[in-house]
């Protein structure tokens, strides 16, 4: 499991069914800076906001050798209905087993509507073209997020 002692370390590989009918490996991506990040549900307000947010500036992140990736537990056919519904350039990850949830650590206990809910806390994770974690976000508020790691990216 990655915990903040896993920072600057190598990420595992790993593997999740993607949309567009591809498998994401990470080890695929070696050379590449990549952003993974964790949202709760395809088509809530808050992970509409951060995907758009991400595909307004994708082509900024492509300049910069950097691939992006959404994962949540949502299913491959709701992700494919988020996708072309918002027009995302990325993929998005199908982890319904939570393997990648657990591997980052991101699924937390949560408040909603005064039950206890198990959920993915909206993280951020920088794997480097080099395959090491060099930076995370936890419970990140999705608006002017994806700047944000755009930003940290420009540092690389």
């Amino acid at each position: 499991m990655i915990h903040t002692q896993m920072l600057n370390q190598s990420v595992p590989d790993f593997q999740l069914p993607a949309t567009s009918g591809k498998t994401f490996l990470l080890s695929d991506y070696a050379g590449k800076n990549l952003v993974i990040y964790f949202y709760p549900k395809d088509s809530t307000p808050g992970c509409t906001t951060q995907g758009i947010q991400f595909r307004d500036i994708y082509a900024q992140f492509q300049a910069l050798n950097t691939e992006v990736f959404g994962i949540s537990r949502d299913s491959l056919k709701s992700h494919e209905n988020f996708k072309a519904k918002f027009t995302f350039p990325f993929e998005l990850l199908s982890d319904a087993e939570e393997q990648a949830c657990t591997l980052f650590g991101v699924i937390k206990m949560k408040n909603m509507y005064g039950k206890q809910v198990r959920g993915i806390e909206r993280s951020t994770f920088i794997i480097d073209k080099n395959g090491t974690l060099v930076k995370e976000w936890r419970g990140v508020k999705a608006d002017g997020h994806a700047a944000e790691v755009l930003s940290f990216i420009q540092t690389l």
